[in-house]
């Protein structure tokens, strides 16, 4: 299995830890009165499994995204960042008169 892969799995597979984890939080702090919602109604499970599903979702995206954006290669900074510096042609809108029609009443 390619690299890339594999780092993309390990990482979603951390995702889904943290959800089940910020889910099991949720439950056992009774957010919401979420605990009850689900183990008294017929729906709960389904509820509980679209809940760590969704979670995992996020939380395993957040952190592929934080993992990709952490392989920055140490000697970046030795390039010029930014780009050029060159100024932005502003049209001077001060110079130019408007005529405004005014009527000349007064309340």
């Amino acid at each position: 299995m390619p690299d890339h892969i594999k780092l993309i799995l390990f990482h979603a597979f951390i995702g889904f830890l943290l959800s089940l984890a910020f889910v099991g939080g949720l439950l056992y702090l009774n957010i919401a009165n979420l605990w009850h919602l689900v183990t008294h109604t017929a729906e709960g499970p389904v509820a509980l499994i679209m809940l760590v599903v969704f979670c995992t979702i996020t939380f395993g995206s957040a952190q592929i995204g934080f993992r990709i954006m952490m392989m920055a290669e140490e000697n970046d900074d030795d390039e010029p960042k930014g780009g050029k510096r060159d100024a932005i042609p502003v049209l001077d809108a001060i110079a130019i008169p408007i005529p405004v029609k005014a009527d000349d009443r007064r309340a």
